[in-house]
């Protein structure tokens, strides 16, 4: 869902039935005569999908079980025994982290595979493994049961993260996505500010609602690349960072999501931590404390642009931070560092105590953490500001104001070094990263081959009492059986 094209066509290993485009049924021959019946398609269940979102000609409830928290009613995958899941009793405090991988196919192996949504937000690669608290739905997956037209309207990751979505089981997901460059996440934006700029003025952040949903078909019309994808059972779908994505299901089905994050993140968790302080919106966690703690664990990263990447936004850290110190002292605030002990921060992991922490210097009027440095003022205990807003914290005299200060800049100044010199040494040991083109293509056209689907099992997941009535198809339209009379044209979604 990150860059490849949109898809126009399909490999197909037979001819379809003859399609009614007006009411989505097929002849069918049976003892001589002919029998009317619905196709259950991805092709007629996506016409009649749109047809209500566009059209606002019916009203369809929808029941959809979304973000269940996995650390409660437990996940579709095994708890890791060598604590590489959040929710392992041990986690990462066990020394069989050196111990070869288990046999693919055994029990041993789901529990402990990187592919197991438990375990992938904390794998070698991921940055998230710094993360030490449980974060629902950030490395702590959650649960999704959907129905027919279950929806997940248009929205990136939070921070812009990578996510991973699993299908456990039942009918098929139909997804659509943008792909994740600034040309066309900007070109999202656009066609929600010119569609409903009156909403969006009101609600700023809208988009981050999830609550939205735009055909395809007007993307389009606007400039915008959209991707689709069906993802059936057993399969799982990757979204980049800052890519948006939407859809629904076409069925009963369920399944499972986490988001994870490899360091050429670091520039879209730029993008998105200035995105949110111009809107207020508080980040799932600190940008600047996780950008530290990966450069605390230098000898882990794995290229020199990685180190490269991170060193130029330590070095953009330093400069702003020593730069706003400089004016606001020269305006008046005072700087009590040298008169004020304050706990160091921690580098070595992000924690629940460092999380606690965290919010507790929240900056008043962007909601960003104050993680280098704090303007507070004599008239309030608890209010703190960044160093951008620190004139509109309060209507006081500057010189009630003053400077509390956590990282020095000598400290930056080692910080940054010592990433440099990791670079020097990933450059001087000639790695080199080699992908099987020839094997990838070929990968592909199976994959496109595969996601060719004639039929929709409607059939719910699990056993149901014999008197709830069984979805039937209708002769008229696959959704005939959920249409209501109402005079209220929209689609609603009741989460469970």
């Amino acid at each position: 869902l990150n860059n490849e094209p949109p898809i126009t066509s399909s490999v197909q290993s037979s001819e379809p039935p003859k399609t009614d485009s007006a009411t989505n049924n097929y002849e069918m021959k049976s003892g001589g005569g002919i029998q009317q019946e619905t196709i259950m398609s991805p092709e007629n269940l996506e016409r009649d999908y749109w047809d209500i979102v566009e059209t606002q000609s019916h009203e369809v409830d929808v029941d959809y079980g979304n973000d269940i928290d996995t650390s409660e009613v437990g996940s579709g995958f095994p708890i890791s025994q060598r604590g590489r899941s959040v929710n392992s009793p041990n986690f990462q405090k066990s020394d069989q982290d050196d111990l070869p991988e288990p046999e693919f196919g055994t029990e041993e192996y789901y529990r402990e595979t990187f592919w197991n949504l438990n375990n992938i937000p904390n794998s070698k690669n991921s940055v998230l493994r710094h993360l030490k608290v449980g974060i629902n739905g950030i490395n702590v997956p959650w649960l999704y049961f959907g129905c027919l037209f279950s929806t997940f309207c248009w929205h990136n990751e939070d921070n812009y993260m990578y996510s991973i979505n699993y299908h456990h089981r039942g009918a098929p997901k139909q997804w659509y996505g943008v792909p994740g460059t600034k040309q066309d996440a900007d070109g999202v934006e656009r066609v929600f500010k010119n569609y409903l700029s009156m909403k969006m003025r009101d609600v700023p952040d809208l988009l981050h609602h999830i609550t939205t949903s735009f055909s395809p078909r007007i993307l389009n019309q606007e400039g915008v690349r959209v991707c689709k994808l069906l993802q059936n059972s057993g399969e799982f779908i990757v979204t980049f960072p800052r890519a948006f994505h939407g859809g629904f299901s076409l069925g009963p089905n369920c399944g499972e999501a986490v988001n994870f994050a490899l360091h050429d993140w670091i520039p879209h968790a730029v993008d998105a931590n200035e995105r949110y302080r111009t809107f207020a919106r508080p980040s799932v966690f600190s940008h600047d404390r996780l950008v530290y703690t990966m450069a605390h664990w230098a000898k882990e990263l794995r290229t020199k642009e990685i180190c490269s990447a991170l060193a130029q936004e330590l070095r953009r850290l330093k400069n702003e931070e020593l730069l706003l110190r400089a004016k606001l002292i020269k305006a008046g605030v005072r700087d009590v560092s040298n008169d004020v002990t304050l706990p160091p921060n921690r580098l070595d992991r992000l924690d629940e105590e460092s999380a606690d922490y965290d919010d507790k210097r929240l900056c008043h009027s962007c909601k960003h953490i104050c993680f280098f440095s704090a303007v507070c003022c004599e008239c309030s205990e608890s209010k703190v500001s960044c160093l951008r807003h620190s004139h509109y914290m309060c209507r006081c005299s500057i010189k009630r104001k003053y400077l509390l200060i956590w990282t020095k800049e000598k400290e930056m100044n080692d910080t940054i070094a010592k990433v440099e010199r990791r670079g020097e040494e990933l450059a001087n040991s000639n790695v080199v990263s080699l992908v099987n083109d020839e094997l990838l293509e070929k990968y592909a056209t199976e994959d496109k081959y595969h996601h060719k689907t004639y039929d929709v099992s409607v059939d719910p997941i699990c056993a149901l009492d014999k008197e709830v009535p069984q979805l039937v198809s209708s002769a008229t339209s696959s959704i005939a059986s959920a249409r209501s009379s109402s005079a209220s044209p929209e689609l609603k979604q009741h989460p469970v």
